[in-house]
């Protein structure tokens, strides 16, 4: 496992679980080639690990859990890799929406929806709806997503209220553009792990991250289990988190 630093303002404390982990989940077309299988395959299996690191982050006491998707970019893919992926979100909520449910998980879906299918935005609102209430975890896909749409989006909101003058521009903080982002209500993610070895965070969660530990897992996205997770989480808890600050013996 390759490591590398930052942080994030949260209530997690040592010998406890991040508050919130966000995964780029890398590595389902190689891992597909390693076995001379279609790309389809790495990606079905792909979503088979979302499923077992979902209820392990439950069981772990993770309140929130982030999983990009399906980048904005993503859409430089062949046509029928694209389908593939859209057709596997719809099994995913289709299949494990009352199971997510049941278990008191939230799913919010981040990322713009202008141009997904009619029949995916359903999906998404529907399984938003039903999920509002639960607490235990939070469950944040970004689909269809980038970091740096995000900011560009949350710029044009805040610069139409200070043009309706519900915002004076000197009244602008890091905190105004929070609210404005697809984010806005979940804490900054504690810890980022990145799997399949890659070593950037590829428009993901740009804003942020900008205090946030980062963990590079060696392991592709399908073989990535509950004890890797538990690895990077033991890893996160070894790490001082200063926030800008000095360290405790003064460095």
């Amino acid at each position: 496992m390759t490591l590398s630093s930052g942080q994030t303002m949260s209530d997690a404390a040592p010998g406890r679980p991040p508050r919130h982990v966000a995964i780029i989940m890398d590595g389902n077309g190689r891992w597909a080639a390693k076995r001379h299988l279609p790309r389809a395959a790495g990606h079905r299996q792909g979503v088979e690990a979302v499923r077992v690191i979902v209820r392990a982050a439950g069981e772990l006491g993770i309140e929130y859990l982030t999983l990009y998707g399906f980048s904005s970019e993503n859409w430089k893919r062949p046509a029928d890799e694209v389908n593939d992926l859209m057709g596997l979100l719809r099994l995913y909520i289709r299949r494990d929406l009352a199971e997510l449910h049941q278990n008191g998980v939230r799913i919010r879906i981040i990322g713009e929806r202008d141009h997904l299918e009619a029949d995916i935005v359903a999906l998404i609102e529907e399984a938003e709806a039903l999920t509002r209430n639960n607490a235990r975890l939070q469950l944040v896909i970004a689909f269809n997503y980038g970091g740096q749409n995000e900011i560009a989006s949350a710029v044009r909101k805040i610069a139409r209220e200070v043009k309706a003058g519900r915002i004076e521009p000197d009244e602008i903080t890091p905190d105004t553009v929070a609210r404005f982002l697809d984010t806005a209500g979940v804490p900054d993610p504690d810890l980022i792990i990145r799997t399949s070895g890659e070593k950037r965070l590829s428009n993901f969660l740009i804003w942020q991250s900008a205090y946030s530990e980062l963990v590079f897992s060696e392991a592709l996205w399908p073989d990535f289990t509950p004890d890797r997770l538990r690895e990077a989480i033991a890893e996160y808890d070894r790490r001082e988190r200063r926030f800008g600050g000095r360290s405790a013996s003064g460095a």
